[in-house]
């Protein structure tokens, strides 16, 4: 079982992170359909930086530093609650699997 995404089914595992990663417009609105998420201006911003910092680096930041990221690149918001609020599920994690990234491993085994 998956996402259906431009009408190819992708795989995923036991927590909805897809098993390869796929970048596309397509793929966020059907992962973020499936969270019940409807995409804003600000849920692409960070959709975008977490692609790009997936693309450079292999893997994607963690909460604490996904804040102060999203404070250099938009500052003046309160982006540690901003981001619950546009990701309330564990922003870092549920952010990453809407970007169509694979799951993220890091301090804490998350």
């Amino acid at each position: 079982m998956g996402y259906v995404i431009d009408g190819v089914e992708y795989e995923y595992d036991d927590e909805k992170f897809l098993l390869e990663p796929i970048m596309t417009e397509e793929a966020a609105k059907v992962i973020a359909a499936a969270e019940g998420i409807e995409l804003t201006d600000e849920h692409w911003m960070v959709i975008e930086h977490l692609r790009n910092e997936y693309r450079e680096k292999g893997h994607t930041p963690n909460f604490r530093n996904l804040v102060k990221e999203m404070d250099e690149l938009k500052p003046g918001i309160d982006w540690k609650k901003r981001l619950y609020d546009l990701f309330p599920m564990q922003p870092a994690r549920q952010a990453v699997r809407i970007a169509g990234l694979p799951k993220p491993f890091g301090k804490g085994g998350y």
